[in-house]
């Protein structure tokens, strides 16, 4: 057989979940007809057909969890490119045939008996082989056994497994508390030079861009493996956007150097995509600093997440009227709360209070 594997999908998706088989085993396919839809972190991606053929098999249904460079599809003919092995549940796997012709002393030290695929299995259910007794031949691991064990921990805990989005954005989050030493500065924006109209998010934007040339660390990447600091010269700002699916932050590129005009225009083809789940996996990556505009459902101050390798987020909360003192006098404005998180490894608490009083100073500017 010729083993077709889940392809790279772009920087930093590493698995996938199938959605729908589009082709069935024994169909013919021709080469870019369309083989499966997956769900990866970022969208719903659809995978075409290498080249064409008969479809032999079909590793893994609706809701399977794949790995880049695991088996997706198998051709019939013969093999051709690296050898994925025998993927199928039987009992004379090269795995197989070397436990059974290992000497009493060695096989305490040989992991569980399981053919590739069971293993595979295995790691997408999240289960470990270790704990389980075969019910196969010479106490071989089946399908069977690692899909009763992973119903058993599920029902054991009364939820379902996070999948898709959540599931990336539970990795991600654990991953930013792991790394990341955040510290939150808060501070108000006075927004009585603006006119009426009050949706601040473009503004936002282009005042970011004002405060990361004031403040450059803080639009930067940092790789904590090789304690590298990337500083970015211009701002893709990624823009945190809540759907009944998850989280997704899709990328506004070069904010900076565009029109108020164009920045509508993108962020308006952004949440468009967003909402229809059909944006591209290469418009949710390389933002250099995020935006939460999370004011625009509830609350005022927030401690918003760094996620790894930028360095900062902003966080926006409701616009509302308060009392300030101006000019001697108490007068109703209305004010902008902001949050900055900043990763304290990389950045000062002077750095980020230079941002923070760039940002604010760019935003009660009148609208121009």
């Amino acid at each position: 057989m010729k083993y077709f594997k889940l392809p790279d999908l772009g920087e930093g998706l590493q698995e996938a979940e199938i959605v729908e088989w589009h082709v069935k085993a024994g169909d013919t396919v021709k080469a870019d007809q369309l083989l499966v839809s997956v769900e990866t972190a970022k969208a719903i991606v659809d995978i075409p057909a290498p080249y064409d053929g008969v479809v032999a098999q079909l590793f893994g249904t609706g809701g399977s969890l794949l790995h880049v460079g695991e088996p997706l599809l198998a051709y019939e003919g013969e093999e051709t490119g690296t050898v994925v092995g025998r993927l199928e549940s039987g009992n004379d796997s090269q795995e197989d045939q070397f436990c059974i012709g290992a000497a009493p002393s060695t096989r305490a030290h040989l992991g569980p008996r399981a053919t590739p695929a069971v293993r595979q299995m295995a790691r997408q259910l999240g289960v470990d082989l270790a704990s389980l007794h075969g019910s196969g031949a010479a106490g071989q691991l089946t399908a069977a056994d690692v899909e009763t064990a992973a119903r058993q921990a599920e029902d054991k805990f009364g939820g379902e497994k996070l999948r898709g989005v959540r599931r990336s954005m539970a990795i991600n989050m654990a991953r930013s508390h792991a790394e990341v030493v955040p510290v939150t500065l808060y501070g108000d924006v006075d927004l009585h030079r603006w006119g009426s109209a009050r949706d601040p998010l473009l503004r936002l934007g282009k005042a970011i861009a004002v405060a990361c040339k004031a403040e450059p660390l803080l639009n930067a990447w940092f790789d904590s493996k090789s304690q590298s600091l990337k500083l970015h010269s211009h701002l893709d700002l990624g823009i945190a956007v809540d759907t009944p699916d998850g989280l997704f932050v899709p990328v506004l590129r070069n904010v900076g150097e565009r029109s108020t005009e164009q920045l509508k225009e993108g962020m308006a083809r952004l949440r468009a995509d967003v909402k229809a789940r059909s944006i591209p996996p290469q418009e949710m990556m390389g933002a250099t600093i995020t935006l939460s505009n999370f004011g625009t459902l509830f609350g005022r101050y927030a401690n918003p997440i760094v996620m790894p390798p930028q360095v900062a987020i902003i966080g926006s909360g409701g616009i509302r009227d308060e009392v300030v003192a101006w000019q001697g006098q108490a007068v109703i404005h209305p004010i902008l709360p902001l949050s900055l998180t900043f990763d304290h490894r990389v950045a000062t608490g002077g750095e980020a209070a230079r941002f923070m009083q760039a940002l604010v100073q760019a935003l009660e500017q009148p609208e121009g």
